[in-house]
């Protein structure tokens, strides 16, 4: 019998909906790719540490570890210790790294995996940055404790080089001496305002032409140790743009978790094969790694159309789930993780399950259930129930 929820509406009142519970598709056994796609992996809280939730950090190493098992087990990549793990926003350096460690362990373990980790200055006091050398040196101590352990950089925007360059020339000065030291190519994170508040006109302007034409700047002086870059701007035409000015054998990971599906399958314009099309490194991954999964695999093999069948209905929740304010995706991200049975609880580090009201997490449960994307319909359903009844909602 299918069930039906009393969920509530943007107006107050309540709605029946009735569960539809289709499973995702699943990926074909030994799917495999011709995008890189790397998932940015949430962490699992530990409900039950005896911790101040708001101002220390918890972990359950079990079902975070688990959870990058899982991901590895699709075909997709793992990109560890960003703000999908809620770098910055919950989860300190000493936690990061420890992270990044165990995630590295683990990976060792599994043929093949892929796993890049968040290289930042987080550890830095903001107030006390003064200058441009203190960024930089913070950005070494990092880089220096992930290579020490074997890890593959993504260098992170950092807030506070946002906060005391004072122009292009120190983003060409600081990217400059970084990418001279890595001991291998990087992938360079460009994380738009909407996103993070503090990094508001990264690449020193707040225009976003002129900041690309920064980024590519320093890019193109160092070509043989960036990978490709990561932009996070909610903006696909600007997306393409960059991508069609890198240079050649860059790549560019689309973080995009509004327009991922056309951008990943590219147009196919370009004379440089890596700039036909967008690799992957996003968020909402995370949330629907099964129908990544599947959908890859079709675009693999030829199956444009089957691809954007399987992927375009995610759409709509990821929009929703990054719906303004922006910084606040992680929750929906760990509520989905909940709803498919890969946590037992609905807590975050650093309480961040507050960040989201029950309007929208219901809005989310119906978008979720719609695109097919529930693994485990019946458990969803009773933990939704379980969520409900908790704010008062009785069933």
């Amino acid at each position: 019998m299918a069930l039906t929820l009393q969920l509530p509406l943007p107006n107050g009142k309540l709605a029946g909906y009735t569960l539809r519970g289709t499973p995702p598709v699943r990926p074909a056994a030994g799917v495999a790719f011709n995008r890189i796609a790397y998932s940015a992996a949430h962490v699992v809280a530990d409900p039950r540490a005896a911790i101040d939730p708001w101002l220390q950090c918890a972990v359950d190493w079990d079902a975070t570890i688990a959870y990058r098992r899982h991901l590895w087990s699709l075909g997709l990549g793992v990109a560890e210790a960003m703000d999908t793990a809620q770098r910055g926003m919950g989860l300190d350096w000493p936690t990061s790294l420890e992270l990044i460690r165990r995630s590295l362990e683990a990976a060792r373990d599994v043929p093949g995996a892929l796993i890049a980790s968040g290289c930042g200055t987080d550890h830095l006091v903001l107030e006390n940055v003064r200058t441009v050398d203190q960024v930089i040196a913070g950005y070494e101590e990092q880089m220096a404790a992930i290579e020490k352990l074997g890890g593959k950089l993504i260098v992170m925007a950092s807030r506070a080089l946002a906060r005391v360059a004072k122009g292009p020339a120190d983003y060409e000065r600081v990217y400059s001496r970084i990418l001279s030291q890595a001991r291998h190519p990087v992938v360079l994170h460009w994380l738009g305002e909407m996103f993070d508040p503090a990094l508001a006109g990264y690449w020193g302007s707040p225009d976003v032409a002129t900041a690309m034409d920064t980024a590519l700047g320093i890019i193109a002086a160092h070509a043989g140790k960036v990978d490709g870059i990561k932009i996070s701007l909610l903006d696909k035409d600007r997306e393409i743009a960059m991508r069609r000015r890198l240079p050649a054998g860059v790549r560019m990971y689309t973080g995009d978790d509004f327009s991922y599906p056309e951008l990943i399958a590219g147009d196919g314009f370009d004379p440089e094969p890596t700039h036909r099309h967008s690799d992957a490194l996003l968020g909402i991954f995370d949330a629907i790694a099964p129908a990544a999964s599947a959908a890859l695999g079709q675009l693999a093999q030829g199956n444009v159309d089957r691809f954007h069948a399987i992927l375009g209905p995610t759409v709509a929740l990821s929009r929703h789930i990054f719906a303004a304010p922006t910084r606040f995706y992680k929750t929906g991200v760990v509520f989905m993780a909940w709803l498919n049975g890969h946590q037992s609880h609905f807590t975050m580090v650093g309480g961040q399950q507050s960040t989201r009201s029950l309007v929208h997490l219901a809005e989310l449960f119906r978008l979720a259930d719609a695109a097919s994307l529930l693994e485990q319909p019946e458990l969803a359903g009773r933990r939704m129930k379980t969520l409900l009844t908790l704010h008062g909602v009785d069933q």
